[in-house]
């Protein structure tokens, strides 16, 4: 018992001289940057900004990429800090790269369906890109919900779309392999939306990501005493923490239909998916697809995203497996290495 009670006084002493290094650490730290490549506004639409990244060099690749992120979170995180960029990886690689910053709904916005989303402001991203380039088709590269859209945009527009990469995307909703996926089915999201006056706040569903994983907040907590004696490694805590409180709110009518049409009704992968009216049909991906998917996704488990490949119509379709989490993807030192030269390699053969 001796032992264990000055176990305990050490630890305490150790995490306290950890707790004041780091509150001295914090008194030097004026601003935690993050999204810092350089990148220039191109074209705005409402609340979206489409931004085109700036290059000392002119690209090698033909034919220029369109980034489409999800609208829950921000695309800052595929630049979360310069050593562990994936933006940077693409740019460095000799691609043309342009983004869509959704950026964040307010009330007004409330009305915003997959329509306007996906057929308004992801259809004028395309054709702006493809005007500006004077090409046919570009390239898009999707993250998670973004990737979902992308298909269904793709599907839409097969003839603007050269390639198409998606990312731990969720595809086939029937799935009962994550939690998401088991309490959508039984949620009344009507009410949800209806009881937000419209607005679902970013705040919430981050509530709701963090029960996903119980033990997180006590992993974060580790993480941070375990940071507090070294300023890089502080920042870096930092900046993945002003990322996920940076959460955009989400437009309730895409939101409602989101969750009732695909987590609800999977009418997607049955062919059933109507947006602003056209019927989405899986068969017309006929351009090369790269399907990426994370073995250890507790968000987009590997059973929703690889059964894409088994509906779209192209012969030219590629699954890669990345052994990680769903945010390992972008940020982990193995994706640095691994996932962005497998991309461009595959863009390059393609290109």
């Amino acid at each position: 018992m001796k032992d264990f009670h000055l176990s305990m006084l050490k630890d305490f002493s150790d995490n306290t001289s950890k707790f004041l290094k780091g509150m001295e650490l914090l008194q030097d730290i004026q601003e935690v940057d993050i999204a810092s490549t350089p990148k220039t506004e191109v074209y705005h639409e409402d609340k979206l900004k489409l931004y085109r990244y700036n290059r000392d060099t002119k690209a090698t690749y033909k034919t220029p990429v369109l980034i489409v992120y999800a609208l829950v979170n921000t695309y800052q995180m595929l630049d979360l800090q310069p050593d562990r960029s994936y933006i940077k990886n693409l740019l460095e690689a000799g691609l043309d790269v342009y983004l869509i910053d959704w950026g964040y709904p307010t009330k007004m916005d409330k009305y915003l369906s997959m329509d306007d989303y996906i057929n308004g402001y992801i259809n004028n991203c395309v054709d702006y890109v493809r005007k500006e380039n004077k090409v046919d088709k570009i390239n898009i590269l999707s993250i998670c919900q973004g990737g979902t859209f992308s298909v269904i945009y793709s599907s839409l527009y097969p003839e603007k779309i050269k390639n198409l990469v998606t990312h731990v995307t969720p595809i086939d909703f029937s799935v009962n392999d994550g939690l998401l996926f088991r309490w959508s089915k039984d949620m009344d999201f009507e009410k949800l939306v209806e009881g937000f006056d419209g607005l679902v706040p970013g705040s919430f569903l981050n509530d709701g990501f963090e029960m996903l994983k119980p033990m997180m907040k006590i992993q974060k907590s580790t993480g941070l005493i375990n940071s507090m004696e070294e300023k890089t490694k502080l920042l870096n805590f930092l900046r993945m923490e002003k990322w996920i409180n940076a959460s955009p709110d989400q437009a309730g009518a895409c939101f409602l239909q989101f969750m009732q049409d695909l987590y609800q009704g999977n009418k997607l992968i049955k062919g059933e998916l109507e947006v602003g009216g056209k019927k989405v049909d899986l068969k017309n991906l006929t351009m090369p697809l790269l399907n990426i998917y994370a073995t250890y996704d507790h968000l987009v488990p590997p059973t929703a995203t690889t059964p894409l490949n088994d509906y779209v119509g192209t012969k030219d379709k590629t699954i890669y497996k990345f052994e990680g989490g769903h945010i390992g993807v972008f940020v982990g030192g193995k994706s640095q290495k691994e996932l962005s030269p497998a991309v461009t390699k595959w863009l390059k053969e393609r290109d």
